[in-house]
């Protein structure tokens, strides 16, 4: 898995890995979480080979588990972000459920969620839980900025650009809660 910040390119080979990773069983909190490298990920047999669908496949597989990851964002966030979380989850189960209409309608797979997933952090306060946020949304937007990039369908880019700046809003509003600097990225999915 890529340092915090530095989000995975598009044109790689292997899927870009979620945030939270795929695991037989939820992590406890009180666990420190680890991360996996990419490299040591078996690839999915079902995930495309054509580098449109694979990216599609990618993004519904992060989607998966940024909904596993906002529940623990919810278990360990402060009452006054409850609506911030809430939204944020519906977001994504809307953003997932569109992902997951418009692959059906390619005849594309696409991904069951996990059992459970490995964080890439240890989430134990507040503070953790609002950073496991930023860090999920980021990776969120470099999905959909994949997506964005191999899209060959214009049904496709519709379901990426808000996706895209959903993530990149949510992220915005999550690091205005950590009170960091800046709020916005210029170029958001993306190193640059």
């Amino acid at each position: 898995m890529p340092a915090p910040g530095t989000p995975p390119t598009s044109t790689s080979a292997s899927p870009v890995p979620p945030s939270p990773t795929p695991t037989t069983a939820a992590p406890s909190s009180s666990t420190p979480a680890t991360t996996t490298p990419a490299a040591s990920h078996t690839p999915d047999p079902s995930r495309p080979d054509d580098p449109a669908q694979a990216a599609l496949f990618d993004a519904i597989a992060n989607e998966n588990a940024v909904i596993f990851g906002y529940g623990i964002v919810s278990a360990h966030s402060s009452p006054e972000v409850n609506a911030l979380v809430a939204e944020a989850l519906l977001t994504h189960r809307t953003r997932r459920e569109e992902a997951l209409a418009l692959a059906a309608g390619q005849d594309s797979p696409a991904p069951l969620p996990a059992v459970g997933y490995q964080l890439p952090m240890a989430v134990d306060t507040p503070t953790d839980a609002a950073e496991l946020a930023v860090r999920m949304e980021q990776d969120s937007a470099a999905a959909w900025r994949a997506v964005l990039e191999q899209a060959t369908a214009e049904q496709t880019r519709r379901l990426a650009v808000p996706a895209l700046t959903d993530s990149a809003v949510l992220a915005a509003r999550w690091r205005a809660r950590l009170d960091r600097t800046p709020v916005t990225v210029a170029f958001p999915g993306g190193n640059e």
